[in-house]
C-alpha cells in the first residue's frame, strides 16, 4: 500500500482542533513529548515500514524546504 498523500481525513476541521486541544495547557517540553507518543502511537498502528519511511523523507524535506534549505540529492537506487 502506497503513502497516501492526498487529503484524506473526513473531518480535517476536527481532527486539526483535537490536536490544537491536544496540546492546550502543556509546556513547550510536554507539547514534544505529547508530539513524539502521538508519532509512536501512529507508526506501530501503520505497522509498515516502508510506508513509515516514506512518511519521514517527506515530512524531512517538507522542513527543509519551508526553512529555505534544499534536500539532499537521493542516491541512485543500485541496479
Amino acid at each position: 500500500m502506497p503513502l497516501i498523500t492526498e487529503p484524506n481525513l473526513a473531518r480535517p476541521d476536527d481532527f486539526y482542533e483535537a490536536l490544537i486541544d491536544m496540546h492546550r495547557d502543556l509546556s513547550d517540553a510536554q507539547s514534544q513529548s505529547a508530539n513524539a507518543q502521538l508519532i509512536l502511537l501512529l507508526a506501530n498502528h501503520i505497522g509498515d515500514l516502508a510506508i513509515l519511511q516514506e512518511a519521514m523523507e517527506r515530512a524531512r524535506a517538507g522542513a527543509l524546504e519551508r526553512a529555505g534549505h534544499q534536500p539532499a540529492a537521493q542516491p541512485a537506487a543500485a541496479a
